[in-house]
């Protein structure tokens, strides 16, 4: 059995955006093309629907039942804010946050050792009672919050290498202590958050690690002063059992939305670091969901390189 597991599906197209949209159906196609090289060798990760007893993992009742409502309405937008939805996003998103759950279990089960969700809508910037900025659910969040409860871990690290600052992911973790997040992130640009003084309050104080970097930033900004120099030695005291992966691509150079210079290299590379430090502290478990990414060929062609580096 692969030591890797790999979600990609075509389901996830059926979130749609509408006409124009830069979170489109079409980067799952173009994620999915990229990735079909590696499918006949991966595990399968499992689909099925996400309960609402575990979105509530790291999301208000109050807001699931109103992101359900606006959906089932036929509201092209949910009423928080700036997040496209149709009549099967709610099915969609619900399955994203449950695909995530099933890479969990292998990883944590000892049946894989990596897994990768390529998953849409995106979760990064989905606070406990707010969709917004693409996203529905915080897949990610959710996913870390399911390894403690479901599996017993103790802490979790999430690294979030998204040109946009994960704000949804530090609210969830802000005050929290169990769960390290560390952002790299263009800044000024949306959603605004993300200082570097903004790093947790109470328990989770000094667990946020935020890296704003003007625009034009790239390797030697997010891969060597953030993750070489800080997040190596910040691992070490914190010592992860599980490591989880915002893998945003829209950090890539020409990317529309963003002013980050990554190269497939440099993912790869980020890739490897966080193998190095899941094997030395967590068993060697890394878990990975797609976030942004709206070059298609640089989306593609960055999956390519990240999943490459974590199925080796």
């Amino acid at each position: 059995m692969s030591r890797f597991a790999l979600l990609t599906d075509a389901s996830f197209e059926r979130h749609d955006t509408g006409p124009g949209h830069p979170e489109s159906p079409a980067r799952n196609a173009a994620v999915r093309q990229a990735l079909s090289p590696f499918t006949k060798s991966a595990q399968r990760i499992q689909q099925r629907i996400a309960s609402e007893d575990e979105i509530a993992l790291c999301h208000s009742r109050e807001y699931i039942a109103r992101a359900k409502s606006d959906i089932a309405s036929g509201a092209r937008e949910l009423s928080t804010g700036d997040t496209q939805v149709s009549r099967a996003s709610w099915e969609v998103a619900t399955e994203a946050v449950g695909g995530v759950l099933g890479a969990v279990d292998l990883v944590c089960g000892k049946k894989a050792e990596t897994a990768f969700c390529a998953v849409r809508p995106p979760g990064h910037h989905a606070t406990p009672t707010r969709g917004m900025g693409f996203c529905v659910f915080n897949n990610i969040a959710i996913g870390a919050r399911y390894a403690q409860k479901k599996h017993g871990l103790g802490r979790v690290l999430i690294v979030d290498w998204d040109v946009h600052h994960g704000n949804g992911t530090q609210d969830v973790f802000y005050e929290d202590g169990s769960v390290m997040f560390l952002s790299t992130h263009q800044h000024p640009w949306y959603p605004g958050s993300g200082l570097a003084t903004e790093r947790g309050a109470g328990r989770g104080q000094g667990k946020i690690l935020n890296f704003p970097f003007p625009a034009g930033s790239g390797r030697a900004e997010v891969l060597g002063q953030a993750f070489e120099q800080h997040l190596v030695k910040a691992a070490e005291a914190f010592k992860p059992e599980l490591i989880m992966i915002s893998a945003g691509f829209d950090s890539r150079q020409d990317d529309p939305l963003g002013r980050f210079q990554l190269q497939d290299a440099d993912f790869a590379d980020l890739t490897t670091l966080m193998r190095t430090i899941a094997a030395k502290h967590a068993g060697g478990r890394v878990v990975s969901v797609l976030e942004g990414g709206y070059s298609l060929s640089g989306l593609a062609s960055g999956v390519s390189a990240h999943v490459a580096a974590l199925s080796k």
